[in-house]
């Protein structure tokens, strides 16, 4: 079982590292062709490190920019940039004030200009100027998280309640856009990641409102109206190039798992579900393999989602593998584990968690009965008392999680 914990730590640093922004970057400027000056904006979770690569390939090149990030994920100054720390998943004063910055910025640019826009997911919370008072859209926000919508419903809602949202960034700035983005939603649709802020809209107003029917969402008349408003359809002024996904991560642990003598198999990159059922799902595969005698180690990539019943403390991930602990109680050969490639699960420092066949009986040994704790979404708390947690600190990459189940 030591060994199993040993292969997974490193199946996890591997593939984090794999889909670091770094070298993604600098080889997407590498032949930019951008002449003239460039006006750099990067949002999202992983902000901080893409325009730090980017500064590090063509810093000479760069009059002005700005860095939109979530709290504790800047590592310092870069060059002349300015860097914000704001909000997520909810956005606050401090991204609404970073993106007006942004907005400032572009406003007197003309169509000889260019902008270096660094987009990874988290940006749809960081990179926000409402057209709805901020309390409003704070609470719609909550209201999407809270009923477990998926990320592509929750942005088909925010995008038309957003001066930035569904390509209307774009649309404002008068500069050509070059967009290097790294994908956080399952099949990197443009107009999806970070909310599209410089992609065109391909969701409809009738989309917006069913997802508005669907969970019951309680709207002002004013958001009403705004979501019977169309986005932008077409953009002249961007190019976009995806440089990293969950595909990259799936791949990175398949190899770093056949490096470690497992027999890989990517189950799927596209897992989207409820984080306990892809918890039981997994654990069914592993009760299904776990005597045939071979080193086995099953990949699922995605996006999962919790629907809240209870007020404790946790993450997707967490509840995914929490959720799993049941199902392979007493297996003496295998683990799951369950990890956000941003580092930072739901609103906690841990990264995900991580359970064996003995996860179950070391909780009840203190009391701790997994349904319970399930219903009262407190993965972290259960975690924390048997070692369960995975704590890597935020990564500066943010391309979806990755679980995986390894059989020794």
């Amino acid at each position: 079982m030591d060994r199993l914990w040993q292969d997974a730590n490193a199946i996890i640093s591997s593939s984090l590292k794999a889909v670091l922004p770094d070298e993604a970057v600098h080889q997407a400027l590498e032949n930019h062709g951008m002449q003239g000056d460039i006006y750099l904006l990067a949002v999202g979770k992983a902000a901080w490190q893409m325009a730090n690569a980017a500064y590090e390939s063509i810093g000479q090149s760069i009059r002005d920019g700005i860095v939109i990030t979530k709290y504790d994920h800047s590592q310092g100054p870069i060059g002349n940039l300015t860097i914000y720390e704001a909000g997520h998943p909810v956005s606050d004063d401090n991204s609404y004030a970073a993106t007006q910055a942004a907005l400032d910025m572009v406003a007197g640019l003309s169509a000889d200009d260019n902008v270096l826009f660094l987009i990874s997911g988290g940006g749809s919370a960081l990179f926000e100027k409402p057209l709805i008072p901020a309390a409003e859209m704070q609470d719609i926000t909550r209201q999407l998280l809270a009923c477990g919508a998926d990320i592509v419903e929750m942005n088909t809602v925010r995008k038309r309640l957003s001066a930035v949202k569904g390509g209307r960034f774009a649309e404002a700035c008068p500069a050509k856009i070059n967009a290097v983005v790294l994908s956080d939603i399952l099949g990197d649709p443009l107009d999806m990641i970070a909310s599209g802020p410089a992609a065109p809209d391909a969701s409809t107003c009738e989309q917006a409102m069913a997802i508005a029917e669907k969970y019951s969402l309680r709207l002002s008349a004013e958001a009403l109206s705004l979501l019977s408003k169309e986005t932008p359809k077409q953009l002249d002024n961007v190019e976009s190039h995806v440089v990293g996904s969950v595909k990259h991560l799936c791949t990175a642990a398949a190899v770093k798992a056949e490096e470690l003598g497992y027999e890989p198999c990517i189950l799927t990159d596209q897992l989207c579900c409820e984080a306990r059922d892809a918890g039981s799902f997994l654990a069914s595969i592993a009760k299904s393999h776990a005597c045939d005698g071979k080193a086995l180690a099953f990949i699922a990539g995605g996006e999962t989602v919790v629907h809240l019943t209870g007020k404790g403390k946790g993450g997707r991930n967490q509840e995914l593998a929490l959720a799993a602990a049941e199902g392979i109680a007493g297996l003496d050969n295998v683990l799951v584990f369950s990890a956000g490639s941003d580092g930072t699960d739901g609103p906690t420092d841990a990264a995900g968690g991580m359970v064996d066949g003995y996860t179950a009986a070391r909780l009840a040994d203190k009391g701790i009965r997994i349904s319970d704790v399930l219903a009262e979404n407190d993965a972290y708390n259960a975690l924390g008392t048997v070692d369960g947690l995975i704590m890597t600190g935020p990564t500066g990459t943010n391309v979806n999680d990755v679980a995986v189940v390894l059989i020794s």
